[in-house]
């Protein structure tokens, strides 16, 4: 027998780009197509793509609901989702792209590029209504069943936030002992890939130029911690003495800063390879680190289905956390933008939609993550 859903519920919406979220009363989802999740949404989370849809970089179609990282509970499945997959009351991380064609070069291809697909129905929060809402549709073959041990309010972060910074850690290639530098590293990127970094035996040196940042990386567990503060001639001189001479084997970077990539590149050893994750207007890199030190700049997007479930399986087995900011209820959502847009937020934002939840997984006894 099917539930019972409303026929509204509340959901924060882009009606106007460069314009604040409108919080009001809009249709509930319903009738999920054969491989669709209806969720309901305890905690969603801010990304800084958030505001790339409201500024209109993404030419949106609106009105649209907000936030592309949300995790709750499975309220309904479509009928071609397997219960040994998914079934109701199952707790989840929602996937961000909905309806893969599972036709396109990519999505035939290796496991780690099906995540590229073009040819899909959209994404959650950036094409389609997204967890800013009480409900939420999603791809069960995007989305991962939550480990026991994996809280809410740290799955919602890690539904784009961490499987970027997952990706990254990746697509480093690097082995146990080897040294990656992460520039940006206190922020909400940036101390998740600390951690996950350390969680493969990987060393890691931190770079930030906040004193909030430098903090975070510092609690994340960097091997080293630099100020960008004080300069590239200071950060490679820092890298080199603690890499023996040569720097790091590869860098991530996930400062949107002007010269982050140019950094990034100046304390990679030669050859080494630098992950660009950070989204500028551009990525701007002198030439010589592409000539003269022959370093490999390659991008890198979130991970693959696959690749998130080993997430959470290393969340769950590392104790990975995430730092929050959590705000209590949907209404709170302007006052976790205007943080978020003051630079003094050290993590990640999240909207806890539905606190009782909450309390439930508290007293099941069981040692969140």
């Amino acid at each position: 027998m099917a539930p019972s859903l409303p026929d509204e519920m509340l959901a924060c919406q882009v009606v106007e780009y460069n314009q604040p979220y409108e919080i009001h009363k809009v249709p509930t989802p319903r009738d999920p197509g054969p491989y669709d999740l209806i969720v309901k949404v305890v905690v969603a989370s801010l990304c800084h793509t958030d505001g790339m849809v409201s500024a209109g970089d993404f030419k949106t179609k609106l009105p649209c609901t907000g936030s592309h990282e949300g995790a709750g509970t499975v309220i309904m499945t479509g009928s071609s989702v397997f219960t040994s997959d998914f079934k109701e009351g199952d707790r989840v991380m929602c996937g961000l792209k909905v309806h893969p064609c599972g036709k396109c070069n990519d999505c035939r291809g290796l496991e780690k590029y099906r995540q590229y697909c073009r040819n899909d129905d959209g994404i959650i929060g950036v094409t389609r209504d997204g967890a800013f809402a009480e409900y939420v549709l999603v791809d069960s073959r995007i989305s991962a069943k939550l480990p026991m041990s994996v809280s809410f309010e740290t799955a919602a972060p890690l539904a784009c936030a961490g499987c970027t910074a997952w990706r990254g850690v990746l697509q480093s290639k690097l082995k146990s002992g080897q040294w990656l530098a992460v520039v940006g590293g206190g922020g909400g990127l940036g101390h998740l890939g600390t951690q996950f970094a350390k969680a493969l035996g990987i060393k890691v040196i931190a770079i930030d130029a906040r004193d909030e940042g430098l903090k975070l990386s510092e609690e994340a567990g960097a091997d080293v911690t630099l100020d960008a503060r004080k300069g590239d001639e200071y950060l490679i001189e820092q890298v080199q003495k603690v890499t023996g001479g040569d720097g790091t084997d590869a860098t991530i970077n996930v400062s949107d800063a002007k010269t982050a990539a140019a950094t990034a590149c100046a304390v990679t050893k030669m050859h080494g390879v630098m992950i660009q994750i950070a989204q500028p207007e551009q990525v701007c890199i002198p030439f010589h680190h592409f000539i003269f030190r022959d370093i490999r700049v390659e991008g890198s997007l979130i991970c693959s289905p696959d690749e998130a479930k080993r997430m959470l399986d290393v969340v769950a087995k590392h104790k990975i956390s995430v730092r929050t900011n959590p705000f209590q209820g949907l209404e709170k959502v302007p006052e976790l933008v205007e943080l978020a847009h003051s630079g003094k937020m050290s993590g990640k934002g999240i909207v806890v939609v539905d606190p009782q939840q909450i309390e439930e997984e508290k007293k099941s006894g069981v040692e969140m993550v």
